[in-house]
């Protein structure tokens, strides 16, 4: 399928030209059902260069190690479970696995409070079930289901944000590799290669916490925010660069200094002191993420592209910079007002910064 004038294309899609080429290198042994070797898929999330020069863009920056645990984890018979603050890459990385695993990212549970049990086990056709009663043809698979029967990923995103009893639908799957259809005498047996991986939020602790049985089926990877500045900027830089090119908008010149502002601005108020530790920092409640940066600053481009000299300015990003900061009118914007004085003010370079952003907050 073309992926032209498409949104949002899946990972399979926009990287078929390297998930093609690593197969085509890739002479490693493979676990049933995959696409690759363990090694091949650490290197499509990572990044490199193949034998024959062909390029492999990171897909995600961070620690070697979680990663090659993560994939290490779904050439078992364990399930994975990757854990972080909101914006770190856990759906991003989850996507990408299932991609150059199983080729396709499709297979997705999307978790909320009003996730039933028919979406991780399997539903009728109410229809054909009226008319037929319960038959094969009746029944409708669930993506989990589906994956069962193809040796294939499932993913299960904000697993803690579904209802306890419906996510205890799982254990059995992960468990016992089957999922039973008492309804047709029959069940549906996991073909290898066949694994989930779930993503869960550390803020939505005690929202519908695992049961410890379910817990106990998972090996858990923790995704954690960007340990530097540097690294920080390169992601929202290089993300910021895609985004803009599937979203077709303007080019503008180098956005750098102005990723670097945000990402400093968003590290201190996370960290509750600035980069040089002179000053404490009083933090707002939302996450600051590199996810909301990449937000504030895509926003910002199409500002200065569409309505501004096409050049990213202070002015392009300070509203956008706002709203991230500010989710509770009382308190976060006290914490904003404090750093704009405190820093922002004082910070050689950053005059322009401040106005706008006053203004932006007036």
């Amino acid at each position: 399928m073309t992926t032209t004038g498409l949104l949002r294309p899946h990972a399979e899609q926009v990287y078929a030209g390297e998930l093609a080429a690593l197969a085509d290198e890739d002479k490693r042994p493979r676990p049933p059902s995959w696409r690759l070797s363990p090694q091949a898929v650490v290197t499509y999330l990572l990044g490199g260069t193949l034998g024959d020069g062909t390029p492999v863009a990171p897909k995600y920056i961070g620690p070697r190690r979680l990663v090659e645990v993560a994939v290490a984890t779904l050439a078992t018979d364990r399930a994975l479970l990757l854990l972080g603050v909101p914006g770190t890459a856990k759906t991003w990385v989850s996507e990408h696995l299932a991609a150059a695993i199983s080729g396709d990212s499709t297979l997705l549970v999307q978790g909320t409070s009003g996730t039933a049990e028919e979406a991780i086990r399997y539903g009728w056709n109410y229809a054909r079930l009226l008319a037929e009663g319960p038959t094969r043809a009746a029944l409708v698979p669930s993506p989990v289901m589906t994956a069962m029967a193809g040796g294939r990923i499932a993913r299960v995103e904000e697993l803690t944000r579904i209802p306890s009893d419906v996510q205890d639908a799982l254990i059995t799957i992960l468990s016992e590799k089957t999922l039973p259809v008492p309804e047709l005498g029959t069940e549906v047996q996991a073909v290898k290669g066949f694994s989930v991986i779930a993503t869960a939020n550390d803020r939505d602790r005690g929202v519908n916490e695992l049961s410890s049985a379910l817990r106990r089926r998972f090996n858990t990877v923790v995704l954690p925010l960007p340990a530097s500045e540097d690294e920080e900027v390169g992601i929202v830089a290089r993300r910021v660069e895609e985004l803009g090119r599937a979203l077709e908008l303007p080019e503008v010149p180098s956005a750098i200094e102005e990723i670097r502002r945000v990402v400093t601005v968003f590290r201190e108020l996370r960290s509750g002191v600035t980069a040089d530790q002179r000053t404490r920092l009083k933090s707002p409640t939302g996450t600051l993420s590199p996810a909301e940066a990449i937000s504030v600053v895509t926003s910002g481009i199409a500002l200065a592209a569409h309505f501004g000299d096409g050049v990213l300015r202070p002015a392009d990003v300070a509203a956008g910079i706002v709203g991230a900061v500010v989710k509770d009118p009382v308190s976060d914007a006290a914490v904003w007002s404090e750093y704009l004085e405190a820093v922002a003010r004082e910070r050689p370079g950053w005059t322009d910064f401040y106005r706008a952003c006053r203004e932006a907050g007036a």
